[in-house]
This record gives C-alpha cells, structure tokens and sequence, in this order.
C-alpha cells in the first residue's frame, strides 16, 4: 500500500486534427510530457475522444449521430494506444471518456482505467446531463472501483461527482483517489464539477482531481465550447491543506496539473484528524442503508 502518490490532471485543448495518426502523435507527447512531471497517474478529460472525430471529416465531425457512431467504432483502438503508453512511461491513464456502443444501439459515456501491465477498467457515466438525455445515450448501472498497484482507484465522470452518494459507495469500498474527468461548455459548469470534487473530497476524506476539456472547437457538434481548469483537491484540515487546494491551474490553458498527495495522512484523517468525516457520515439519517444498497463492484487491475 502506497503512503504517497502523484497524480496529474490535463487541460486538455480539443484540437481540429487532420488525421488519425496526428492525433495519436498528440497523445502521445501529452502522456509522455504527463509522465515527466513525475506523475503516476494521468487523467484525461470527459470526452476528451470526440477530438478524433475531426480527423475523419466534416460529414462525420458535423453531424452528432456520425461523431457518436464513428467515435465508438475507435474505442478498442484507442484503449490499446493508452496502454501502450502505459506501458512505455510506466504510468496508469484514465483515457478521456468516449461513447461506447451498446447491444441495443444506444450508446454509454465510458471511461477506461489502464495499467502499465496492460490491464483495463472501465466505469460508464451514472447519470445524465441534459444535453446527453438529449443525444439519446443511456446511463451506466455499475459503480466501479478499482484495486491496483498504486492504490484503490475509482471515477465520477464529471455531472456524476455532484451526487454524493456515488462518490460515498466508492469510498466505501475503498476508494482512495476519485478521477473526476469533466467536459463543461461554461465557467459556471466548470465551476459546479470543482465545487462537487471539492465537496466528495471533504466527505469522504480522499483526494479527487479533475481534467477538463478546454477550447473552442465550433466544428464539433458534441463539443463545441469548453471552459475549465484541473485542480486536486483534497479536505481542508491542518497539516495537509489550508484550503483543500493542493493544486490547480488557471483556467483553459493547456497543461498538466501535479501533485504529490499523502494518502498515508489521509487515512489518518478518517479517525484521528480535526474532523472525522468518512466515519461521521453514518450519523446522518439514511446513511447506513444507502451504504448497504450501493451495487458496487471491485475489480483488481493487475
């Protein structure tokens, strides 16, 4: 069990690409200047891969259906190309979410987990913005947490961090680091998924760190504008933050936000520090049965 950990959260501009392969030359400088920052996990944003879409051309780019369908076939490819990087570098991605096509032709917002050994987890957006209701996807049914090498791992895609009981589940089951991967058009969304990583931070006394999506990008019709910035937060309490801030960058600027987080202290926390709010959540009315009710499942990546 790790006592430390650096994580990093990228900026990520969503680019108009001209072709696959500059695009998985991107990747591929971003991982390995995100390793070089002495990060151990690297997190990508909320639909960071609807950025491939502009490589296959404006009949696919400028129709929603086209982008969805065609940004799901890559899938498998794309996976394969982060752990290949994981590889490489030695590092754990969170790959930016994706549409993932189900059996009855609807689609899911999927994030994989990959493993420098080439392991693979995957957590499905729980619950729906409008605009998805309105793309026609479904929300995933499965909350996920993730055992590996560097700690117990899990992810609230973006609107998901604004549901307590979620980020609760996973702590519950273990969870040490909350990725919280956000694609936002304004600074007031921006600002309710920092506000939601911040507050699961607090509850659960975990770290979260978030990546947004940056840029404008009026060719996509899924992400036209995006606005945010990464930030690890982690609860306000002596000795470990003032704030909660550990770090955060400005906002739509390109880069990768680091820190080194003390998880050793943070499991302190939960039953010797200034406040105890992991162990006192069950105080609150319903507490209990919500744990009791959460379908979690813990998966172990090698």
């Amino acid at each position: 069990m790790k006592d430390t950990l650096t994580v990093a959260g990228a900026q990520y501009p969503i680019d108009a690409l001209a072709s696959l392969d500059a695009w998985k030359d991107k990747i591929a400088d971003w991982v390995k200047r995100g390793a070089q920052t002495g990060a151990e996990l690297l997190l990508f944003p909320e639909y960071g891969a609807i950025e491939q879409a502009h490589a296959l051309g404006p009949e696919v780019y400028g129709d929603l259906d086209a982008t969805l369908e065609a940004i799901a076939d890559l899938s498998g490819e794309r996976v394969a190309l982060h752990a290949e990087l994981a590889r490489r570098h030695n590092v754990h991605i969170l790959v930016g979410s994706g549409p993932l096509k189900r059996q009855d032709g609807r689609y899911v917002n999927a994030a994989q987990l990959v493993t420098p050994e080439g392991s693979v987890g995957e957590q499905h957006k729980l619950i729906l913005t409008p605009f998805e209701r309105n793309w026609n996807m479904v929300a995933g049914d499965e909350i996920a947490v993730f055992r590996t090498a560097i700690g117990t791992i899990a992810s609230a895609l973006c609107y998901d961090s604004e549901f307590p009981y979620l980020a609760r589940a996973m702590a519950h089951a273990g969870t040490e680091v909350l990725l919280v991967p956000q694609c936002t058009e304004r600074i007031s969304g921006h600002y309710r998924v920092r506000t939601g990583a911040m507050a699961r931070a607090l509850e659960n006394q975990i770290v979260s760190v978030t990546s947004p999506t940056i840029g404008d990008a009026p060719w996509s019709a899924a992400v036209d504008f995006n606005t945010g910035a990464a930030g690890i937060f982690v609860p306000a309490e002596f000795g470990v933050s003032d704030n909660g801030v550990l770090a955060e960058g400005n906002v739509n600027e390109p880069a990768w936000i680091t820190a080194t987080v003390n998880l050793h202290h943070l499991r302190q926390l939960r039953h010797g520090g200034e406040m105890r709010n992991f162990t006192d959540w069950l105080e609150q009315p319903g507490a209990a049965e919500a744990d009791r009710s959460a379908p979690v499942v813990v998966h172990q990546l090698d």
